[in-house]
């Protein structure tokens, strides 16, 4: 006889929560029956997804917040703890991408790519995880970018950075599964979100039907294909996995 997992409601943060992949996981983690807290530098997006979870029954709350501030980070976990309970599901949406030839990359350019898709990363899941040990149950799911797998000519720092992202996710995984912690990555490639729109506009990458034409499936994804992996690496069923890398690319070959 097949055994059942009971699911329960548990506090989600999102990190990047008011646009994109990090929007859709809200959705799909709230359809999940979880209370979400809503984490993103553009406030009037974060009310307004807000806004729209609540509409539907889910108990929301947003943070207008940059992942760079740690401070803001901390005080806004705290608030969550106060508000809606420990954290229990991490998805660290958060992230800035950028084009530059290797040799033309300034210092400062470095320093903001890490510290956004990488220090922003390691700021929230510290922010996070003791609320997990205390509980002795996690999901921590990380975005990464298949650039971080492949590399990328143009895009050294970014590719760096979320290499970055799926090594600590694989030793945050090794160090917190006796926890009851799992921690995997989704390094997306192909998706269709308002951050590619802006680099299409910027000319740094192609026309859909031109990225289409690389994809196995014949088409791009959609932030709902990666916030329906992360609500799966986030639930009950997911429990013994951990510390993996899953490709939502509908069959890229890295």
């Amino acid at each position: 006889m097949p055994r059942t997992r009971t699911q329960r409601s548990r506090v989600a943060v999102v990190t990047g929560g008011a646009s994109g992949i990090g929007e859709a996981t809200c959705h799909h983690l709230a359809e999940r029956g979880h209370r979400i807290a809503v984490l993103d530098r553009d406030g009037d997006a974060t009310e307004r997804v807000v806004k729209e979870l609540s509409a539907t029954g889910t108990q929301a709350r947003g943070y207008a917040v940059d992942v760079t501030d740690r401070a803001a980070i901390d005080d806004a976990f705290a608030d969550i703890r106060a508000v809606l309970g420990p954290t229990e599901i991490l998805v660290t949406s958060a992230g800035l991408v950028a084009f530059d030839p290797f040799e033309e990359i300034t210092l400062e350019q470095w320093n903001l790519v890490l510290a956004v898709n990488l220090t922003g990363t390691f700021h929230s899941c510290q922010a996070a995880i003791s609320d997990m040990v205390a509980g002795r149950w996690g999901r921590i799911v990380t975005i990464a970018s298949s650039s971080a797998q492949r590399g990328s000519p143009t895009m050294a720092h970014y590719a760096a950075a979320k290499g970055g992202v799926i090594v600590l996710t694989k030793s945050l995984a090794r160090a917190y599964a006796s926890h009851g912690i799992t921690v995997n990555s989704i390094p997306p490639s192909g998706i269709e979100t308002p951050m590619q729109h802006q680099s299409q506009a910027e000319g740094n990458l192609p026309a859909n039907e031109v990225m289409a034409g690389t994809i196995p499936l014949g088409h791009l994804g959609a932030p709902d294909d990666i916030a329906a992996a992360a609500a799966f690496l986030a639930s009950e069923e997911a429990g013994f996995i951990t510390g993996q890398v899953l490709g939502v690319n509908g069959g890229s070959v890295l």
